[in-house]
């Protein structure tokens, strides 16, 4: 087998999100699977593996995937499979890129951290049309500075639980790196978050809780007292996916792959204060 790396970018409004369901429904796995499937004239469906599962109507424009084909298949195809899949695909899915991944690599487990971009105005008069799939509109005044602010309170490693949906058995300490926002000359505000990972509703509930300082109905330190507490707060709104995109997908040296794809699949813990 051939592990190739996929580089693609996706219009989520249209999809049930990334992962495969039953029922029928639409995603962008399902998609891209099929394709490939039809393309390579193959009775397999060979099953992607992706760094980041998106929900229902989220967007990505720097998504990593991974699929291991049959030697023989890869040699056959390789030449003009990405122009094949070009005009099998949907046209709000497009694959950029195809090549065969280094030792070690896994798009999900290589990965040292993602980047989103979530998107939102304040205009009085709501959002440009051409923009209503990718863009929320908040109905209220935003102060970026206090927003700001407030993100610097939840940055660096810690236990996310207070902004995720639990999953049994899943650990939500995550070490967020970047929190910072940034309105520009159009009036959009873009929200950059990157962490190493994500746990499920993450980027959402902590723009939800941002949102509340940036309109005034909580006070700057108030996502950092929520963060402390460990819980869900019923303040915390987790904010409609279609302003959120998946913008990039950060790896080590090729050398370093195989090392950090054993760290990722580990449990992580927050370190003890010691007693002195």
């Amino acid at each position: 087998m051939v592990r190739v790396r996929l580089d693609l970018s996706y219009d989520g409004t249209e999809f049930s999100g990334w992962a495969k369901q039953a029922g029928g429904r639409r995603t962008v796995q399902g998609e891209i699977e099929d394709a490939l499937r039809t393309v390579t004239r193959s009775a397999t469906t060979y099953e992607l593996t992706v760094a980041g599962r998106t929900d229902a109507g989220v967007h990505a424009r720097g998504q990593v995937a991974h699929v291991d084909l049959p030697r023989e298949v890869w040699a056959e195809h390789r030449p003009k499979l990405l122009k094949r899949l070009a005009g099998r695909l949907p046209k709000d899915v497009r694959v950029w890129a195809l090549r065969e991944a280094p030792t070690g690599f896994d798009a999900r487990f290589s990965a040292i951290w993602r980047r989103y971009a979530y998107r939102v105005t304040d205009n009085p008069g709501g959002v440009d049309p051409l923009l209503r799939n990718h863009v929320l509109w908040h109905d209220w005044p935003l102060d970026v500075d206090a927003m700001n602010e407030a993100a610097r309170g939840l940055l660096g490693e810690h236990d996310f639980a207070a902004y995720c949906k639990r999953r049994e058995g899943a650990t939500t300490i995550r070490t967020l790196q970047e929190l910072s926002l940034v309105r520009g000359d159009d009036g959009i505000i873009t929200a950059t978050v990157r962490a190493d990972a994500f746990c499920h509703n993450m980027v959402r509930s902590l723009i939800g809780a941002l949102l509340f300082v940036g309109d005034g109905h909580r006070t700057p330190d108030w996502p950092a007292k929520v963060l402390a507490a460990g819980v869900r707060d019923s303040a915390v709104h987790v904010v409609r996916p279609h302003g959120l995109t998946l913008e990039e997908v950060g790896y080590p040296a090729d050398e370093l792959l195989a090392a950090r794809s054993v760290e990722a699949r580990n449990k992580r813990t927050l370190p003890t204060a010691g007693c002195c």
